[in-house]
């Protein structure tokens, strides 16, 4: 699916309602640039975005603090905050960031920023990713899952303070408690006579993933963490779509948890100009769809595929072979 531009904080997803390291390599045509659109870009018949073109040589700079602590240690925990826009807040958000592990990266994404929010983002001691046009909706989110060298990964948005405690617990239950993906305790509003339909989508994924423990909790919603593993097994491009992520994730059989809950429906800024020209909420539920046809095609795989009689000759011995 192509990720379409938004106004809005571009890349973090939230609830209510290596980047390149240099400009080569997964960053040309095919590759990560082939989901990245700017903003413009028309709508196709499909009520998706029709394809723009990407930006030529991917992010215009990358610059700020070195993965390597000055001791030399490489980072254990990564935290990846895409931005657009956010230079009031994005300085907060960082410092809180840095005090939840000793040995931590800080990535910004700038993603179409004018406000001086990667400026601020450096002075934070931040590796700042700048694209001088926007990108989708979540690229930001794989852009920094690309660049980042931690053993774990935090994923937040520049435009929610939170603070180190709440975000600890995210990172403990991967580090401390052996889990693979950590997610919000966050389901959204069911206790009301007429439900989101985002709110509908998560919980409907997750029964057809056979998780209803998981409710209506998501990778769309932020604070989340995963392990590098967890991210091999997903596969960073599918971080694009966060349903789908979480679908794969799921589907293998990652360890899923529920840390704690924050409340990031309250926390969430209003954007009633954004909402009343792009509704975001259309654009999440199709990735929702995307992601129960994904797993629709595997469970079809699955049955389809044949299952081979054993020869009646065959010996029980494992090995699987005739007699010899």
């Amino acid at each position: 699916m192509m990720r379409d531009a938004r106004s809005r904080s571009q890349g973090g997803r939230r609830e209510g309602t290596g980047a390149e390291r240099g400009n080569e390599g997964a960053w040309k045509s095919g590759g990560f640039a082939a989901k990245v659109r700017p903003a413009g870009t028309g709508k196709g018949r499909n009520g998706r975005r029709s394809a723009g073109k990407p930006p030529a040589s991917g992010p215009t700079s990358a610059s700020g603090a070195e993965a390597r602590d000055s001791d030399g240690a490489p980072p254990f925990l990564s935290v990846i905050v895409p931005v657009m826009n956010e230079r009031r807040t994005i300085a907060a958000v960082l410092k809180q960031a840095a005090k939840i592990h000793p040995h931590t990266e800080l990535i910004v994404v700038a993603n179409g920023s004018t406000d001086g929010s990667a400026e601020a983002a450096e002075r934070c001691g931040a590796k700042v990713i700048r694209y001088r046009s926007p990108l989708g909706h979540d690229v930001g989110r794989a852009v920094g899952a690309r660049a980042a060298q931690g053993e774990i990964l935090l994923f937040l948005d520049g435009d929610m303070v939170l603070s180190a405690a709440k975000l600890r617990p995210f990172v403990d239950a991967i580090a401390r408690g052996g889990a693979d993906v950590a997610l919000n305790d966050y389901s959204g509003p069911v206790h009301t006579s007429r439900v989101h339909p985002v709110v509908l989508a998560k919980h409907a994924l997750n029964e057809m993933l056979r998780r209803p423990d998981l409710k209506g909790t998501s990778l769309t919603a932020v604070p989340h963490a995963m392990s590098r593993r967890a991210l091999a097994v997903i596969g960073t491009e599918s971080l694009l779509v966060p349903p789908l992520a979480h679908a794969k994730a799921a589907a293998a059989g990652l360890r899923i948890v529920l840390p704690i809950r924050v409340d990031v429906g309250r926390r969430n800024r209003p954007r009633r100009e954004r909402e009343r020209l792009r509704p975001l909420h259309r654009l999440i539920i199709g990735d929702h769809l995307e992601a129960i046809a994904w797993l629709s095609r595997q469970a079809a795989a699955e049955k389809e595929a044949p299952v081979l009689p054993e020869p009646d000759n065959a010996e029980k011995t494992g090995h699987g072979g005739g007699a010899e």
